[in-house]
């Protein structure tokens, strides 16, 4: 869709570099907003908000490992100041999945290392930069957040390790959390869960995977970045602001059952 339904408004995407986080910041630009882009690999960043801005988008990007606090207050800061506005909608889709030769790792032999970088990246960087944001949407009494779960939050896979599927599925709780305390100043907050999309997350899978994942979902073929995004500009969008504490599958009718 390209309409004007997200002019004046300020989207901060986190995980903006790639996949479904560019996919999202795009739309949103194509809807009229401006669009503020954090993720931790500062060179894909700044290539694609060069190429966001030769297409006409307003773009700000700060580079930031969303599980560091400190840093993100600071990225936040400086997006604010360079568009000279405060945030309006924040998609955290920021996340990480590690494979080692396309598998997860078993949560008996999983390191403590790793269990606390995929809980930092995943659930630690939700939490961040709403905490950071939602002061001032509280005082305007507006604004609207997405966070990013997957179908992994609400079911066993069997292909993805035990702390992706259980910070997607904290992702589900602090959504409706959020959404609670929120709603009374005219805050929405709604998740979205993926299936399997067509990012570069998804490739580290083995290409077996991937087509047994096909073969289970009713639509029988993967979702595109762009499906995803889709959805997040709805969520945030003036027609849908009596949509609040939902968890929405784009998932293709995976696991229907």
């Amino acid at each position: 869709m390209h309409s004007n339904r997200h002019k004046g408004r300020v989207v901060l995407v986190t995980g903006a570099a790639s996949g479904i986080g560019a996919a999202i910041a795009r739309q949103y630009a194509l809807e009229g907003a401006s669009v503020a882009l954090i993720d931790v690999n500062a060179e894909a960043l700044a290539a694609f908000a060069a190429g966001l801005e030769r297409e006409g988008a307003t773009v700000a990007w700060a580079c930031a490992d969303v599980s560091d606090y400190a840093q993100c207050e600071v990225a936040l800061g400086q997006i604010e100041q360079h568009l000279d506005a405060p945030v309006d909608t924040l998609v955290n889709n920021a996340g990480i999945s590690p494979k080692t030769n396309g598998k997860p790792a078993n949560f008996w032999e999983m390191q403590p290392a790793e269990w606390q970088k995929v809980v930092g990246v995943n659930l630690h960087g939700a939490f961040n930069f709403a905490r950071l944001v939602t002061p001032g949407m509280v005082q305007r009494r507006f604004g609207s957040i997405v966070n990013m779960s997957s179908v992994a939050g609400k079911a066993f896979v069997g292909f993805t390790a035990a702390h992706y599927g259980t910070t997607k599925a904290a992702l589900i709780g602090l959504t409706r959390d959020l959404a609670g305390e929120l709603g009374p100043y005219g805050i929405t907050v709604n998740a979205i869960a993926p299936g399997r999309i067509n990012t570069p997350l998804m490739r580290t899978a083995s290409n077996e995977t991937n087509q047994a994942v096909i073969a289970e979902t009713a639509l029988r073929r993967l979702g595109e970045p762009s499906e995803v995004a889709e959805m997040a500009c709805f969520l945030t969008a003036p027609e849908s602001r009596f949509v609040t504490g939902q968890v929405v599958d784009v998932a293709g009718g995976w696991l229907l059952t």
